[in-house]
């Protein structure tokens, strides 16, 4: 009766231990930690914000090139800039600070999907205005400020990604580690518990 007695204890334990863990892989799943990084994202959005105060080509400024008003048309803006600038606008800022605020992994993974896209699309931008045909302007300062920007929080948004996936994977290896040991704390358990049986069975005369 004792050894059925400490084997419920033990089960009741590891049940309520198992639920920790898959709690904590719950939350891990769904927040993100990213510590020291969050200063550095936190400035590198307030810096993606000024950069639409500044010329992106000519006398067109970064608010300019969004609304596609008279004062980007007269500059000639492409199609590029004014792609670059919204998926700036949208992805690196809009859903940075809301990452930032939530600490929620998924809205991090979007910041990072659009980020990563628009710095692809800011090479594009900047390339464009390179290239454009006189009299048009070459890019601003506030172009060139803004695509550099994208790509630091794309970086850091990446190593804040991964740093929880990894910690996700090392919680799940932690949760197989301690479902195997008890499947085989519980075998040698049973073993015992039949080799008691064996020994205290009634003794023929």
């Amino acid at each position: 009766m004792c050894t059925v007695t400490s084997s419920g204890n033990q089960n009741g334990d590891f049940e309520e231990f198992k639920g920790d863990i898959e709690a904590a892989e719950r939350r891990v799943a769904r927040e993100i930690d990213p510590g020291a990084r969050a200063l550095v994202l936190a400035i590198a959005v307030f810096v993606l914000l000024l950069t639409f105060v500044l010329p992106h080509t000519g006398g067109a400024r970064g608010w300019d090139v969004l609304a596609g008003n008279d004062a980007a048309i007269g500059e000639g803006v492409s199609l590029p800039s004014r792609v670059f600038t919204w998926l700036a606008l949208v992805f690196s800022v809009g859903f940075s600070m809301l990452a930032l605020l939530t600490r929620r992994w998924a809205v991090a993974w979007i910041a990072l999907a659009g980020s990563t896209v628009a710095s692809f699309t800011g090479l594009l931008a900047v390339w464009s205005r390179q290239t454009a045909p006189e009299p048009h302007p070459g890019p601003g300062i506030g172009l060139i400020l803004a695509w550099i920007t994208v790509m630091v929080l794309t970086f850091h948004w990446a190593r804040v990604v991964w740093a929880r996936t990894a910690l996700q994977l090392a919680a799940e290896e932690e949760r197989r580690r301690a479902v195997a040991k008890r499947q085989n704390k519980g075998l040698l358990d049973s073993l015992d518990d039949d080799g008691d049986a064996g020994t205290d069975g009634p003794e023929k005369t």
